[in-house]
């Protein structure tokens, strides 16, 4: 990681190029970051989805997450959206992960199976 001072003194804006990306110190329309976290997050997966029910942190409201899903951010919302419609409730994605408002474990399970993917449940 790089020093306090070396990240206070990196260019942030050029009118050449316009906005630079913080990390790699490329023009935004040139940064590949996002796309080598992206393939960083598929390259550590198993191959099994995993449905976990939480509360923490969200005010007794629970959530089923779905993690694991060995796909791409574009392709996960569009699997998102899909389980959001199947089980009638709002969601999210972040961080590569599908949050799904409620405890819908069973029908996301099912769901899941008929689309191919290894699921197991995870969690209490």
């Amino acid at each position: 990681m790089a020093s306090l001072q070396d990240q206070l003194r990196g260019l942030v804006y050029s009118t050449e190029h316009g906005e630079t990306c913080p990390d790699c110190r490329q023009p935004i329309a040139e940064c590949r970051c996002a796309d080598d976290a992206e393939a960083a997050r598929l390259a550590t997966l198993d191959g099994v989805v995993r449905l976990r029910r939480e509360i923490s942190g969200r005010k007794g409201k629970g959530v089923t997450t779905v993690s694991g899903v060995p796909l791409v951010h574009d392709e996960l919302k569009a699997l998102a959206k899909a389980l959001k419609k199947r089980c009638g409730t709002g969601g999210a994605v972040k961080d590569g992960v599908i949050e799904i408002q409620g405890d819908h474990r069973q029908s996301l399970k099912a769901e899941l199976e008929s689309r191919g993917y290894t699921v197991k449940l995870a969690g209490g």
